[in-house]
């Protein structure tokens, strides 16, 4: 599952703000209007642009995301941490629902039990990585070989160039909650495993593993 981009004059860049797949007043009360306004809006639109205007004319221009994201990574500096936003912001939306929360089923919850005993471990072990990644970051869960795991990463870095699949990914930078939590991170994170998580997404990531 990938998001369907906006067909405007960006069409002709490498890199696309993807359209959300939801209205943005659709994670209500969880997530507000205002909180997609700045953190979609400006934010994620902005590593678009600059991303853009870094890659015109390099080997990087006309590359997929993903195949970029990781090319980018060995130059490292504003190109990577660009394209690498782009990337991470582009599976934290997929990462949510309306129709959130839940359990898994199939193989995903089979692995997930394997990996970390229970569904309810899993969802207190990402809590606690992601009130322990200290500044901005992300918490991921990403598949390494026939195994499950729980990543943290700052700033833009990705378990992509590590050769892990990730299934989910939660923004914890400030802008991802602050109007709608302010300072309460763990009450954020809680509610994204809680009600918001898009097990249906992660199961398909999973099937490319």
């Amino acid at each position: 599952m990938s998001l369907p981009q906006h067909k405007t004059n960006e069409a002709a860049m490498t890199f696309s703000l993807p359209q959300l797949p939801y209205e943005k007043n659709a994670l209500e009360p969880h997530i507000s209007t205002q909180t997609f306004d700045f953190h979609y809006g400006k934010h994620h639109k902005a590593y678009v642009d600059k991303a853009n205007d870094l890659v015109k004319g390099t080997a990087l221009e006309g590359k997929p995301l993903e195949e970029a994201v990781v090319a980018a990574k060995k130059e490292g500096g504003p190109v990577f941490n660009n394209i690498g936003q782009i990337y991470n912001h582009n599976i934290f939306w997929l990462s949510m629902s309306p129709n959130g929360g839940g359990a898994p089923a199939g193989d995903l919850a089979e692995k997930i039990n394997a990996s970390f005993g229970s569904l309810d471990k899993f969802k207190e072990e990402f809590v606690a990585a992601g009130m322990g990644q200290f500044g901005s970051g992300w918490v991921w869960l990403v598949a390494n070989g026939d195994k499950l795991e729980i990543a943290k990463t700052a700033n833009a870095e990705t378990p992509l160039t590590e050769g892990k699949q990730p299934l989910l990914v939660c923004d914890v930078w400030e802008h991802a909650y602050y109007l709608d939590y302010q300072n309460r991170r763990a009450d954020f994170l809680k509610d994204f495993v809680d009600k918001l998580v898009n097990w249906e997404f992660a199961a398909e990531q999973l099937a490319k593993a």
